[in-house]
């Protein structure tokens, strides 16, 4: 048995890394469109965290070579990110690089251990209006990235962009040979050299390593304090990271209309930030923007992945002078052309065809996105915002019926006890006559917590006071269970939970 999964598995990844000639063309084509994307996005990332460019776009190359191999989504692209950049600035500031280096392995191996306790099914409770918002914000946020080239900027970098979307969404109607977004690059590079324009170009951005990255231990003293200092950086960065790359793995899903391993992926991340730590990189994850370069050029496999971080640096080592000499329009168009694919148009007409509790997670995820520049804080609120809207929906669905006869009073109750029904519940009973007995049905109903437990002993209690003789009857069983378990003045009594109090 063992032994006829292994061959499974290995079947199965080596199609997600040749699946056929024209795929494995296909993902050597968008490898290269991402590798050319991903040089400006580093260099901006290392700016924002304080360091030398060089961090950030080794982090970039090994990430995406290690993810390929250990990953649990083909085709999506990870690298160093502006959500972790954010997150590291405080720490290199008062304490220095190597101690970023350092932090970046702790935030591995906790992602690591996040896979192996299948921390990746609490997306589970991640709805599909913070995934859409969640979407939405980043292309926001992509095209805002892109304003500082748009500004103060001569009249050939406007023209230059607009040529280059032409190129991109012109393209593919006459051939999807070669990915449109490469030759949009290649065509405005030859333009602006050629014609010695004056226009921004990726050199402007900072300065390009020479060489390749070497393997290094950080730099740092293996104290407590050390300890003490990068733990709380690390469990964040792995925080934020992981949340980054299972969303972009969903979207990614969704875009490709397959499944990815979202243990593995967790795994996967942490061991790419271990080994990016060991070259000098900064810690990252899953970038949205690339893995949607890559899928439309027609990046599926693993190879996709790899080809972006092993043509990035191939671009450092071998052909760092003409790298720096790519005119920034090219990728500016590259990347607005990101932001409008990126962006779910539906969702604004759904506005109105949607719920409209659905509607404010959407819209309250994208505000606070947007607002802080923090993705953590717009997922978190969103799904908090859900987790309300929900308990609310639930507590309405619920009834108490009251019904007298001859020798008892009736309550059939029907829904879910919870905390945020008790209230309901409690006040749907009311005071009766002593000498009549009372009759709680609970067959329609089903207890969730200590609050629905404590709500039904407070019931009791009351009746009881009154002087009336209450059985409670119809439990389930998981019910009965939480009631033998909790419950302060009568138990079920039996296993089954169906004998009344």
């Amino acid at each position: 048995m063992w032994n006829f999964q292994m061959t499974d598995f290995l079947t199965r990844y080596r199609q997600q890394w040749f699946s056929d000639g024209q795929a494995a063309r296909r993902d050597v084509m968008a490898g290269i469109v991402v590798a050319l994307a991903l040089i400006p996005e580093a260099i901006g990332f290392s700016i924002i965290a304080g360091v030398d460019p060089r961090v950030g776009l080794y982090a970039s190359v090994v990430i995406a070579m290690v993810v390929a191999f250990t990953g649990g989504r083909p085709g999506m692209i990870s690298a160093a990110t502006a959500a972790v950049a954010v997150l590291v600035m405080p720490l290199v500031r008062d304490h220095g690089v190597e101690y970023l280096f350092a932090a970046t392995i702790v935030m591995g191996i906790v992602q690591i251990i996040a896979g192996l306790l299948r921390l990746d099914l609490l997306m589970q409770f991640v709805s599909r209006s913070v995934i859409t918002g969640f979407v939405n914000a980043l292309a926001i946020l992509i095209f805002l990235a892109q304003l500082p080239q748009l500004t103060n900027v001569g009249w050939e970098t406007y023209a230059m962009i607009a040529g280059g979307l032409a190129i991109i969404y012109l393209l593919p109607r006459l051939t999807k040979a070669v990915p449109s977004p490469l030759v949009a690059i290649l065509a405005l590079s030859a333009i602006s050299i050629g014609m010695g324009l004056s226009v921004n170009t990726v050199g402007d951005m900072g300065k390009l390593p020479e060489g390749l990255p070497s393997f290094a231990f950080p730099m740092v003293p293996f104290t407590l304090e050390t300890l003490q200092i990068i733990l709380p950086y690390g469990l964040t960065m792995a925080a934020v990271g992981l949340l980054e790359s299972l969303l972009t793995a969903q979207i990614v899903d969704d875009m490709t209309d397959t499944d990815s391993d979202k243990r593995r992926e967790c795994a996967g991340q942490g061991s790419a930030n271990i080994v990016a730590a060991l070259f000098g990189g900064m810690g990252g994850c899953a970038m949205i923007g690339q893995s949607v370069i890559n899928v439309t050029s027609g990046g599926r496999g693993r190879l996709s992945t790899f080809v972006s971080g092993a043509f990035l640096l191939f671009l450092l080592a071998v052909l760092g002078p003409f790298v720096g000499q790519i005119p920034m329009p090219a990728l500016v168009a590259v990347m607005i052309m990101v932001s409008i694919g990126t962006f779910s148009w539906n969702s604004i007409a759904n506005l109105r065809r949607h719920p409209p509790t659905s509607s404010v997670v959407m819209v309250t995820t994208v505000v606070v996105v947007v607002a802080t520049r923090d993705l953590s804080l717009g997922v978190l609120a969103g799904v908090l915002l859900s987790g309300i809207f929900f308990a609310g929906k639930v507590r309405r669905m619920f009834a108490v019926e009251r019904t007298v006869s001859p020798d008892h009073v009736t309550y059939n109750v029907v829904g879910q006890i919870f905390f945020a029904s008790v209230d309901r519940f409690t006040s749907a009973f009311q005071a009766e006559d002593g000498s009549i007995p009372v009759l709680i049905d609970v067959s329609g109903a089903h207890f969730w917590d200590i609050s629905g437990v404590g709500a039904l002993d407070k019931i009791i209690a009351r009746l009881r006071r009154d002087g009336c003789t209450v059985d409670v009857i119809g439990y389930n069983r998981a019910s009965a269970d939480i009631v033998d378990r909790f419950a302060l003045h009568d138990k079920t009594g039996v296993e089954s939970g169906l004998a009344p109090h």
